[in-house]
């Protein structure tokens, strides 16, 4: 009797433990492809907010209920090669028409008052001429403004709501810089 109860007690405790067990396979599975997912940066497209090696929690949430704002930092596949991710600043918002010009961004006209690129941009790309934004379409530039692939560039041109896997939200590593990448 001792004995059947000992063998309950332990199948029950194993039964117990694989519930857990797929209770938190889950968790995960749904925190990894909905909420969040690590990314690292590489490369110094993005110096100096974010540098080649960061550790980032990426924010695969919120754009399903709200549209991704200006000078988010959002993290994007690169259209060419598979398993490669874009990681770039949102400047222009959809219907917008933006232009670089004398080393200066323009949205609708009007130059655009930023501090992250805090150098003259040299090299103004596609954007040389006006860019009227479409419905869904947002202008992304790398921080390194004179050192990043981004929506200058016929490989990367504008961004796709659909394609934008999140935001930037956390650096988890390096531990001396952990914090929000707040805008």
């Amino acid at each position: 009797m001792e004995q059947k109860k000992k063998k309950k007690s332990a199948v029950k405790e194993v039964v117990s433990w694989l519930i857990y067990l797929i209770i938190f396979a889950a968790v995960a599975f749904f925190l990894i492809h909905y909420v969040g997912e690590r990314t690292v940066v590489s490369g110094d497209s993005m110096l100096p907010t974010l540098q080649n090696g960061d550790n980032l929690i990426v924010d695969k949430l919120s754009y399903r209920f709200r549209d991704p704002k200006r000078f988010e930092i959002v993290v994007f596949p690169f259209r060419y090669q598979e398993d490669t991710y874009y990681i770039k600043r949102i400047i222009g918002l959809p219907g917008e028409t933006v232009q670089i010009h004398d080393g200066n961004i323009y949205i609708n006209g009007k130059v655009l008052n930023e501090s992250y690129g805090r150098e003259a941009i040299r090299n103004p790309g596609l954007a040389s001429e006006a860019i009227t934004l479409g419905e869904d379409e947002y202008f992304v530039l790398g921080d390194n403004r004179n050192n990043s692939a981004d929506s200058r560039e016929p490989s990367v041109g504008n961004v796709q709501k659909q394609d934008i896997l999140g935001r930037a939200l956390i650096r988890i590593w390096p531990f001396e810089q952990v914090g929000l990448l707040g805008i």
